[in-house]
């Protein structure tokens, strides 16, 4: 939770556990009530604020209803509605990666482009679309879902959302785990990815890329096989939208220039050579931060 100026700067930022429990009926309650204590301890009234903003991890449908959010418990769950009664300030909703994404935009590494896509690389791959300036939201809030687009055409991993092939489910941290597990299972796996493994029972993203810097030939492999697909489907997005940037965040992306550099050979493979020229991938600088930021950005939006 944040309270920003309308230059998008962080006036106070604090946290508080959402409370999932009961299909989350107690969230908006738990927020509003943090909310009001923080304007008591600030000597803050709700006549300091134009608007509210949240990102919501699901679909945002006309209304600012959440269709669907697994994890908190929620199903067409009227947000926006909630928010307004609880709070008396006008909110404004949308889907957490989508409101990173502006976040980014506004005051991250994609401050001063008008069309650009940003992808999230954490337990799953999330992302949100940017095309002159408005986010992509689609039919049913389900537009900007990157980390479904199919990559694996056969034999794909499966993955949560019950399809297979998915991006996520080889491009995020998990998805990086599966495909060092498949290598330690092959004739010839890295030496030191498998001291790792049998030292703790696991490997983690973060030591295949480490030892992909440290010039592992095994671990260059998995991080090869990882940047082939998401470099395959960031260049079919970006045949298709020509953006200006495309930034990688979450928590993979702390691989920083060694991931870029993997990616960007695949994205220069499959992208259509003109939007190439003209587009570049950056690292999102805005961390956990982008979310409440580009949550505040609806307001700013909205109000013209």
């Amino acid at each position: 939770m944040a309270i920003l100026n309308l230059e998008g700067e962080f006036v106070h930022k604090w946290d508080i556990p959402t409370d999932t429990s009961e299909n989350g009926k107690n969230v908006v309650p738990h927020l509003a009530k943090s909310f009001h204590e923080k304007l008591d301890e600030l000597k803050l009234s709700k006549d300091d604020f134009l608007g509210v903003g949240m990102g919501a991890p699901g679909p945002v449908v006309e209304g600012g209803i959440i269709s669907r959010a697994v994890n908190v418990g929620w199903e067409n769950y009227p947000l926006k509605g909630e928010l307004e009664k609880h709070l008396k300030i006008p909110a404004y909703i949308d889907n957490d990666a989508n409101c990173a994404a502006q976040g980014e935009m506004w005051r991250g590494a994609g401050m001063g482009y008008r069309d650009l896509i940003f992808i999230t690389l954490g337990t799953g791959v999330g992302g949100g679309i940017i095309a002159n300036g408005n986010i992509i939201n689609g039919t049913n809030g389900a537009g900007g879902e990157i980390g479904h687009m199919t990559v694996q055409l056969e034999d794909g991993y499966p993955c949560n959302c019950g399809k297979q092939g998915c991006l996520e489910s080889v491009a995020s941290a998990t998805g990086i785990v599966r495909l060092a597990m498949d290598h330690l299972k092959g004739d010839s796996p890295s030496e030191r990815l498998k001291e790792i493994y049998e030292k703790n029972g696991s490997v983690t993203s973060k030591d295949v890329f480490d030892l992909a810097k440290d010039g592992d030939e095994g671990a260059l492999a998995i991080a090869d096989r990882m940047a082939f697909y998401l470099g395959y489907a960031i260049g079919a997005m970006s045949t298709v939208l020509n953006p200006k940037a495309v930034i990688l965040g979450g928590g993979v992306s702390k691989a920083g220039e060694t991931l870029v550099k993997l990616v960007e050979k695949y994205y220069r493979k499959f992208a259509f050579p003109p939007a190439v020229d003209d587009t570049t991938i950056l690292l999102a600088t805005l961390g956990n931060d982008a979310g409440v930021i580009g949550a505040g950005y609806l307001v700013k939006k909205n109000l013209g």
